[in-house]
């Protein structure tokens, strides 16, 4: 064996073995608990006081109008189906001008 290859066998043993290592090491018995929410999110000093959320839902809510924003901005994969058969009209006309 050169010493390349002694290497190599070293590397591949040392990762079988932290391989067989990490899924005894994750089979730990640990207490599980109740879930419990954060608290919310209080006003820094000099905040306007409708800065913070008054609960989890007004949360909710702010999160559910930037999901609608989000979608906005995969509008045009929406539209493509649409534009695709006017396309080359609408490339002409621009050619035209």
């Amino acid at each position: 064996m050169t010493k390349t290859q002694r290497l190599l066998a070293a590397v591949a043993l040392a990762g079988a073995a932290a391989g067989f290592a990490a899924p005894a090491a994750s089979a730990a018995v640990l207490p599980q608990g109740p879930l419990t929410l954060p608290d919310l999110p209080s006003a820094a000093p000099g905040m306007p006081e409708g800065a913070t959320p008054g609960s989890v839902q007004e949360i909710g809510a702010k999160l559910n109008e930037l999901n609608q924003l989000n979608q906005l901005t995969a509008l045009p994969d929406h539209l493509a189906p649409v534009i695709a058969p006017v396309e080359p009209v609408l490339g002409l006309a621009g050619a035209i001008q």
